[in-house]
């Protein structure tokens, strides 16, 4: 495989540390308002222990970097990539950004961008699928300037509160991605 720079304008993504990272991802965890917008579960606290315990046993079945900003490393957040399909050449992404401080000023949409050229150009793939809730128009925001295009919802999946919220599929093909390298 090809060696790249995993850097963008912002951040870069790195490996993750199990001996650093875990306990700021645990933190992150007890964040309800980041909660509600990585997962549909309940928020569940965690040990350090646990944590790391299901870190380790499922690190193989995932492609999962650190969000580290490029001015002062600092671990902000986390991409990873599973539901891999080698034959279709497609695999879901998620990613997180944990520090709210970060929310909203191009953080995420840096690490997504570098992400999706590491999917296609280093993991040759053809499609990267997500799903977002309807609630998190941010996130929605910064996956359409990567160029996701929604491609269907479920209607009132979530029950948030005492509101039913959408959960909106989106994806991005290789020749989507690489026509937006040429811009």
């Amino acid at each position: 495989m090809t060696a790249f720079n995993l850097s963008g304008e912002l951040v870069c993504l790195c490996a993750v540390d199990l001996d650093k990272d875990v306990d700021m991802m645990l933190e992150w965890s007890r964040n309800t308002e980041y909660q509600h917008l990585l997962d549909s579960d309940p928020s569940v606290l965690w040990t350090t222990k646990q944590s790391r315990t299901w870190l380790e046993e499922h690190i193989d079945e995932i492609y999962m970097f650190a969000i580290r900003t490029l001015a002062d490393d600092r671990l902000i957040g986390f991409v990873d990539m599973d539901g891999f399909d080698w034959v279709a050449g497609s695999a879901w992404v998620g990613i997180g950004i944990g520090e709210p401080e970060y929310w909203g000023k191009g953080y995420g949409t840096d690490a997504m961008r570098i992400f999706l050229r590491y999917a296609f150009a280093g993991l040759n793939l053809h499609r990267v699928n997500l799903n977002v809730f309807g609630y998190n128009e941010r996130a929605q925001r910064s996956y359409l300037k990567c160029g996701f295009r929604e491609e269907g919802r479920q209607r009132q999946w979530l029950l948030r509160g005492d509101q039913r919220w959408d959960l909106i599929y989106m994806g991005i093909l290789r020749d989507e991605w690489e026509a937006q390298q040429k811009v």
